[in-house]
C-alpha cells in the first residue's frame, strides 16, 4: 500500500475535532485529526466531504503551533 493510500484509509476513519474558537464569519472554522506516525490532518469545516485535506508531519505541525502561539500569523 502506498503512503497516499494509507493516508486516504486513515482519513476515512479519522477522529476529527473542531477548533474550540470559532471565527467571526458564522462559525466556520477548521478541524484537525491525529494520524499515525504523529501526522496531523487539517480541513475546513464547510468542505468536510469534498474539500482538500492537508496532512502535516509532526515537525511541521509543531512549527505551526509554535508560530501561532507567538502571534506570527496575526493580522
Amino acid at each position: 500500500m502506498s503512503l497516499r493510500d494509507e493516508v486516504a484509509s486513515e482519513l476515512a476513519t479519522a477522529a476529527w475535532r473542531t477548533a474550540t474558537k470559532t471565527s467571526s464569519n458564522g462559525g466556520d472554522c477548521v478541524e484537525v485529526a491525529p494520524l499515525s506516525g504523529g501526522r496531523v490532518a487539517l480541513r475546513d469545516t464547510k468542505d468536510k466531504g469534498t474539500g482538500p485535506v492537508h496532512v502535516f508531519t509532526p515537525s511541521e505541525w509543531d512549527a505551526f503551533l509554535d508560530g501561532a502561539k507567538k502571534g506570527e500569523f496575526d493580522f
